[in-house]
């Protein structure tokens, strides 16, 4: 059993698209013709001789494997196989297989050896297989970097004129980010090409001018985009000025992007034409597919398969399309008949919508474009491509998006929180829950907030607050801290800011706010804000200032915007609500004081996180990932087993229904002990008296049992007592747009009726740890409260690293509730464990790269 049971698409590290799937016995006259396509010295590296053809029974047994001991992936470009990678277990249950592969001459060096390499070796763990043996000539220098560069422990031997290489398989960090940073170099660059054409090929436009492809065309003629433009029209000779073509190759120049803007039973036709041309990519503006039900799904699928099969990217469909302001390429392939000036924000939209209104907005407040890109049903291009690549675009500082759904959440968390130490990223996302997701109830609103934040992730709610933070980072420095000089001429502004400053966790400094008061000019105006941008304790301003009375200030007195640009130049963020004049560049403006003061509160909470340690994942012992493998089957599943591989020790506990039963195991289990009503939701509810605790002997079992059974049925679990503690909660879920989370909170009913719970995204850090730790409101009663003892909170830390491990490591786990968890002060006792499985799928963002 292969983890590709399907094909799938892959990226080069050329940015194009392959396919790759197991091998079959229909594969062998493909085989043949790609061994006739290489040349000889591919053929002598990879065969250590000539072969200059492929014995019938050898081709038998390359094309035919059981997909266990022997497996082997072909890459096809496409209809045709370019490269076949194999591995060869070295004997009956043997832990060791033999590893080879061949690329076809043409598609060497593009990264081809390392996407197989990486489902080869997760093919050969699933199983059973540990190493990788692998002999390469000397020559073969290529070969010999693939292996070398993957990050894995290699152990050469040379012998008899050949390189014998040895290496265990099991992933690594180092494996893992070797990994990762080719699929970021990878979409990076698939990105890049759609972004950056020489040429434009444009489907659909109308020679009469109307209709969604003429205004494309006539936006991209406008726009001054600097490649050449290409109309392919069935019949006209010119479209909206152009020469048009009826093919794209017909052109003579080169064209590296295909605008869309055809019917969706179509668009097939126009990849064909598109791939003739040489096109990386397509941008589908059309309506039709996904979103128009069942039979537009189907055509979806078969657009996106064909585009791959021809190694494209494709944007959309129903998308708004993409822009590029840089002066070397000023690209408007968008129905945005304007863009905003150029500048150094990337925007994502996966909303057409949501998208015209953002460019709208953004050129209405002089917010600077980088690059655009509207991904509509998102069948290809998401989010995390335009993430990928602006992370390295020189152009980019700032990163915005508007995300209606996540479609890897995982990768989401997992980019955000890598990405975010470079540049902002602020997400229009919204917190809640969908519907139906997931088995138990997970984070609320503000605890998704909570999720993002720790991503690094700036969430805002609307279009106008997306802006409002956008302008600020653009044009402004991060504040050092939360001290905030409150300057302006109105005691009331002034005073609405302190107030919206305290409720946004910010601090007011001491002697503020300054009223300068309504008849101060200009002159005063600079001097209070020189002076509070020179103050040492301030580390932002919040600047006010309303309208003078006719006649009360000369107008050179009542131009306080020329004070702004001087204390720019000291290096403080400072935001404004100046309700005269007009705000010089560089000056976030905005309508009123509380915007202003919540996009500064979400900029400063981004620079506090950028402030404090990313923490590492460490090394836990007690770790069997054998025998959790082992407890998470494809037929049954071991919950007890499971949590002992990961070092969780639950308290033993025996299921009983009757009260002679009761009798006995406890005196099994050894007095005193506990009897608790064997329903989930009483087990812990000694307030309902569904639990029953410090049963000394057995007519106290008896009696005990007797009462429970008549009110909560005969189901009991009996249980060796344990020392008291507090009740602590731990729970992991999935959430849509982070993946697996791990939540922390202490038990009792008012808490759970508060959703007391602290929520951090799977895989957890030991700073991680420790802030679920001490988040929860309730989180005092573990420090020592009112005179009680400090529990042991490293070992509640210890407790959620492993459950997140687990989080991590088993995507089978769906949920898993650990409830009570009694906290000490020496240690930790789990007294119940409920473990939820689902069925074997693959869990984005894990195992080896596809899209």
């Amino acid at each position: 059993m292969t983890t590709v049971d399907q094909p799938l698409d892959v990226l080069l590290s050329d940015g194009s698209t392959v396919q790759l799937r197991p091998i079959g016995p229909d594969d062998a006259p493909a085989i043949v013709a790609m061994h006739g396509r290489f040349s000889e010295r591919t053929r002598y590296l990879r065969y250590f001789s000539p072969y200059p053809r492929i014995p019938e029974r050898d081709l038998i047994r390359f094309v035919t494997v059981d997909h266990r001991d022997r497996e082997a992936f072909v890459v096809l470009a496409g209809d045709r196989i370019v490269a076949v990678g194999r591995y060869e277990r070295l004997g009956p249950q043997a832990p060791e297989a033999e590893v080879a592969f061949v690329v076809e001459d043409a598609y060497q060096g593009r990264g081809i050896g390392s996407v197989l390499m990486e489902h080869l070796a997760d093919a050969a763990r699933r199983n059973g297989i540990m190493s990788f043996v692998a002999e390469v000539l000397p020559a073969n220098g290529q070969m010999l970097r693939v292996f070398a560069d993957f990050g894995y422990q290699v152990q050469r031997e040379f012998a008899d004129g050949v390189v014998h290489l040895t290496f265990p398989i099991a992933p690594t960090e180092a494996t893992l980010e070797v990994q990762r940073g080719r699929e970021h170099r990878t979409e990076a660059r698939s990105i890049a090409r759609l972004l950056a054409p020489r040429g434009i090929a444009v489907y659909g436009a109308s020679a009469t001018g109307q209709g969604v492809g003429a205004a494309l065309l006539g936006h991209l003629r406008d726009g001054g985009f600097t490649g050449a433009v290409v109309p392919v029209h069935p019949s006209a000779s010119t479209v909206a000025g152009l020469p048009a073509y009826q093919s794209a190759v017909d052109a003579g120049v080169p064209v590296d992007l295909a605008v869309v803007a055809v019917p969706p039973e179509a668009a097939t036709t126009v990849v064909a034409d598109a791939a003739a041309a040489g096109v990386h990519g397509l941008v589908v503006i059309s309506a039709g597919f996904a979103e128009a039900g069942p039979e537009g799904a189907a055509a979806q699928r078969s657009l996106v398969r064909a585009a791959h099969a021809a190694g494209m990217r494709v944007v959309g469909p129903n998308c708004l399309g993409v822009a590029n302001t840089d002066p070397a390429v000023r690209l408007n392939a968008t129905l945005a008949p304007a863009l905003p000036p150029a500048g150094r924000v990337g925007i994502f939209s996966q909303s057409g919508a949501f998208g015209v209104a953002l460019l709208a907005e953004a050129d209405r407040r002089g917010l600077g474009l980088s690059s655009f890109v509207s991904a509509g049903n998102r069948a290809d291009v998401s989010g995390n491509d335009l993430l990928q690549y602006w992370q390295d675009d020189p152009g980019t500082d700032v990163i915005m998006l508007y995300l209606e759904t996540f479609g890897n959440p995982r990768k989401f968390a997992r980019l955000a929180r890598r990405i975010g130490r470079a540049k902002p990223v602020v997400a229009l996302a919204s917190p809640a829950r969908p519907v139906g997701v997931g088995d138990t109830a997970g984070p609320d609103e503000v605890a998704v907030a909570a999720l993002f934040a720790q991503s690094g992730v700036i969430r805002v709610d609307t279009v106008p607050e997306l802006l409002d933070v956008g302008v600020l980072l653009a044009n402004q420095p991060l504040p050092a801290g939360g001290r905030v000089g409150v300057v302006g001429n109105s005691s009331a502004l002034t005073g609405l800011a302190a107030s919206a400053c305290a409720g946004q966790g910010l601090t007011v400094v001491d002697g503020y706010p300054r009223d300068v008061g309504p008849r101060a000019g200009a002159a005063e105006f600079a001097t209070a804000l020189a002076e509070t941008a020179g103050d040492e304790r301030v580390d932002a301003l919040v600047v006010v200032f309303a309208p003078p009375l006719p006649g009360q200030l000369t107008d050179v007195d009542a131009d306080v915007t020329a004070a702004l640009p001087a204390v720019l130049a000291l290096g403080k963020p400072t935001v404004a609500t100046v309700l005269v004049g007009r705000l010089p560049a560089g000056v976030p403006a905005y309508g009123g004081v509380e915007e202003a003061v919540r996009a500064l509160a979400r900029v400063h909470r981004y620079a506090e996180w950028l402030r404090r340690p990313p923490g590492m994942a460490p090394e836990l012992p007690r770790i069997d990932r054998a025998a959790a493998q082992a407890a998470v089957r494809a037929d049954t599943t071991d919950p007890a087993a499971l949590l002992a591989a990961y070092g969780i020790d639950v308290v033993a506990s025996e299921p009983v229904d009757s009260v002679d039963g009761a009798a006995d195991a406890a005196a099994r289990l050894g007095f005193p002990v506990a009897l608790k009503a064997a329903a989930p939701g009483l087990r812990h509810r000694l307030d309902l008296g569904a639990v029953r605790l410090d049963l000394a002997d057995e007519p106290a079992v008896r009696r005990a049992y007797a009462e429970m059974a008549a009110v909560f049925g005969a189901d009991v679990l009996v249980q060796p007592m344990v020392a008291p503690g507090v009740a602590c909660v731990v729970e992991l879920v999935e959430d849509p747009a982070f993946g697996p989370v791990v939540g922390f909170g202490l038990g009792g009913v008012a808490t759970e009726l508060l959703g007391d719970r602290a929520w951090r995204a799977v895989p957890l850090t030991d700073r991680d740890a420790a802030e679920l730790v001490d988040e929860p409101r309730a989180a005092p009663l573990l420090r020592g409260h009112r005179g009680a003892a400090p529990v042991d909170r490293a070992a509640l830390a210890d407790l959620l690293l492993r459950v997140g491990q687990l989080a991590d490591e088993q995507p089978r786990v769906r949920s898993l509730v650990l409830n009570p968890v009694l906290a000490r002060p020496d240690g930790i006792s789990v007294l119940h464990a409920q473990v939820g499985v689902g069925g074997v799928v693959a869990r984005p963002d894990t195992g080896p790269r596809r899209l």
